[in-house]
């Protein structure tokens, strides 16, 4: 079975004798596993028979070898090669895989000595050191490991009275002189096995009064694979290891407080070592974070005593854990703003529907002469402003009421111009870039408004000296996916607003948290942190994204990306001039008005009565029930709130489109559309009206459903 019967290409004569005199065993096999041929050292534990698959031949030396043959085959067909370790019964290997012509492959069986990060062989190393397998069986104890347990054991269980073994952990070791105690530290992982290090702590008495000296490291240390430092109890770093220094990035040195390197506790790291070092406290771990300026990074730190003046303090990563934790915290937060911001919102609105919309009454039986007339309309102005400020609020946890249209962002820019220039000063250039070909997206204008001026408005502060501040739009197809931030931009046709700066940039650690509310890179009194949460709720809720890039003394780019939206007949504009023409028209129908709040139903009830309608009133969902029991009472149109005491809007209309389904339904509230139950979306004819409402869009919303 020579290697030459299945490579007889040129050059296969010496690649052939490569292999064949290659120490680790070797197979050839087809695309459906059947051994071809192997080399000299393949045959040596592997007696194959003939049309045998490798798979067979590698069930005497670990178990299900299928599936793994598989996996690394099909990831070779794509990049024709691959590998993965595995824990056989002759110890850990790796198994290779080469793509070959006519669908033939070359698999390699190596046996891998238990190395450690500086490639020295784990037996020579003094730390006592096991391999466990994910089951708890011992499979590998270095010399240390034995000369400190005395003997070899199979399983873990064997050796400590709990497989619980968090690194750092104080634990009880059965050996033959007795139980001990020892330091244990979780060193390289994978899905099948894992390495532990045991520590004997020094001067801590067993039950049987055996005194375990703490072994002398030297050398070794610096190359352990476990980030690891040693600590004077003053807090002053004696030593730190290469995986440490790798860890801390580069910035610790012997003879620096830890203090400046980690920080977090809420108090002097100074009394943390104290405590542990004499005797206070026993074994503590603490999550601190790094001192670093390239990124964020947290560290779980175990400290341990190992002598009266000598700390050993063990370095896990922490900081996906911790970002996590972040996160979820963060959730919280935004829930708990959220249901704030929506039951202020939801009482604001009603007071302002209330006060505009008697402001409208007043303003029919006023004209332009009328020297209140002035007063009324900055009446009306304000409380628009006012409403202005509630969506702001609700920005925050995107349940704002947006009103979308088709916009073309030039005209949008070009209308915003003036306002920008006046906002960004003398000092600073602003700069306008268009894509020739841009298409329209549906937005807010007035909420997209309020985005772009504030991410100008940040730009002009990051650049006290002057500079420029570009704007720049262009469209962007993307083929696949977009990845980043952990967000998803799906494949399609995205509008790109760039805005641009050359300001003194944000510091990478700070990055992930500009979105949050109420943070701020500015000073105290200079920023409140709410206008990019409030800028992320309005393009998230939008469809959009927005993503920063910033360099420290560079400048800083907010990328804006908004799905492409088809510009339609102008249907809407046509309507509009109809409904405004027949508005002067006396309009016929009955409306039952279904509102908790008096002054809104009130002023509603008017505003309808005055357009022509016949209108009945209920304070409540059960009272409309009630008053569309009477059979031979006819309603055209059922105007409700959404939230109300006892049934809400959705769930009393269900029910009385049940013997009447032909009436048509207006839905007003002062969340969002989309804030309450979604199922009432599919009432059919029915439409959602949002508050603060005026006196024109009430009429004009309940003509349109009756028309």
């Amino acid at each position: 079975m020579t290697f030459l019967r299945w490579y007889p290409s040129s050059g296969g004569e010496a690649v052939a004798s490569y292999i064949e005199k290659d120490g680790v065993p070797c197979f050839v096999v087809d695309d459906e596993g059947v051994i071809l041929a192997k080399n000299s050292a393949a045959s040596v534990g592997f007696e194959p028979k003939e049309d045998e698959t490798l798979a067979t031949a590698m069930r005497s030396i670990f178990a299900n070898p299928s599936a793994v043959l598989f996996r690394l085959q099909c990831k070779a067909k794509i990049d024709g090669n691959a590998r993965e370790d595995v824990v056989t019964k002759v110890g850990q290997s790796r198994i290779s895989v080469h793509v070959l012509e006519d669908k033939k492959y070359l698999w390699r069986l190596e046996a891998l000595t238990e190395r450690n990060g500086s490639g020295r062989n784990l037996d020579t190393l003094p730390v006592p050191m096991l391999t466990v397998g994910r089951s708890g069986a011992v499979l590998f104890m270095n010399e240390a490991a034995l000369k400190l347990v005395g003997r070899r054991v199979k399983s873990l269980d064997r050796l400590f009275f709990t497989k619980d073994l968090e690194t750092g952990s104080l634990q009880t070791l059965t050996t033959e002189q007795g139980p001990i105690q020892v330091t244990v530290v979780l060193g390289a992982t994978s899905s099948v096995r894992r390495e532990y290090y045991m520590f004997p702590v020094e001067n801590v008495k067993t039950s049987v009064e055996v005194e375990i000296n703490a072994p002398d490291l030297g050398a070794d240390f610096s190359t352990l694979p476990v980030a690891m430092i040693k600590i004077a109890p003053s807090g002053k770093i004696l030593e730190i290891n290469q995986m440490a220094a790798e860890f801390l990035g580069h910035r610790a040195e012997t003879g620096m407080e830890l203090g400046v390197v980690m920080q977090g506790l809420g108090r002097p790291i100074a009394d943390w070592l104290g405590d542990v070092a004499f005797g206070r406290k026993g074994q503590s771990s603490e999550f601190l974070r790094l001192t670093r300026k390239d990124k964020e990074v947290f560290a779980q730190v175990t400290l341990s005593r190992v002598t009266d003046g000598e700390l050993i303090a063990v370095l896990n990563d922490a900081t996906e854990l911790k970002t996590l934790e972040a996160q979820f915290v963060q959730s919280q937060k935004m829930q708990a703003i959220g249901q704030l911001a929506g039951g202020v919102a939801h009482d604001f609105n009603n007071l302002l529907t209330a006060i505009s919309g008697h402001c409208d009454l007043l303003l029919l039986r006023h004209d332009q002469g009328d020297q209140d007339f002035g007063d009324l309309v900055q009446i009306n102005q304000n409380a628009n402003r006012a409403a202005a400020l509630v969506s702001q609020l609700l920005a925050f946890s995107r349940k704002q009421t947006l009103r979308l249209e088709t916009l073309d962002l030039r005209d949008t820019l070009s209308d915003l111009t003036h306002l920008l220039n006046r906002l960004v000063g003398e000092k600073i250039t602003l700069t306008l870039s268009h894509d020739p070909i841009l298409k329209s997206i549906r937005a807010d204008k007035r909420q997209l408004e309020q985005v772009l001026m504030n991410l100008v408005v940040n730009a002009r502060d990051a650049m006290p000296q002057g500079g420029e501040i570009r704007i720049e739009t262009e469209v962007v197809i993307l083929d696949e996916p977009l990845e980043r931030d952990r967000a998803v931009l799906a494949a399609g046709e995205y509008v790109n607003v760039k805005v641009l700066d050359e300001g003194v940039g944000i510091e990478p650690d700070k990055l992930q948290k500009i979105f949050e509310p109420f943070y701020t890179t500015k000073r105290t009194g200079e920023g409140t942190g709410l206008g990019l949460s409030t800028a992320y709720g309005i393009i998230k809720q939008t469809g959009g994204f927005i993503f920063v890039d910033s360099i420290l003394g560079k400048g800083t780019e907010f990328n804006l990306f908004f799905p492409t939206h088809e510009v339609k007949t102008s249907t809407e504009v046509t309507s509009k001039i109809v409904r405004e023409t027949n508005f002067t028209e006396k309009a016929e129908g009955v409306v039952l008005l279904v509102e908790d709040e008096a002054p809104v139903r009130a002023f509603a009830s008017r505003a309808l009565r005055l357009r022509g309608y016949t209108v009945l009133e209920a304070e409540s969902a059960e009272e409309a029930l009630k008053t569309l029991e009477d059979a031979n009472l006819l309603v055209d149109v059922f105007v409700t709130d959404v939230v109300m005491p006892g049934l809400d809007g959705p769930t009393w209309v269900r029910q009385a489109l049940k013997d009447r389904p032909q009436v048509r339904v207006v839905f007003v509230s002062g969340y969002a559309e989309g804030a309450f139950d979604e199922s009432s979306q599919k009432i059919p004819n029915s439409v959602f009206l949002p508050k603060p409402f005026s006196l024109s869009q009430l009429t004009e919303t309940v003509h349109q459903q009756l028309h």
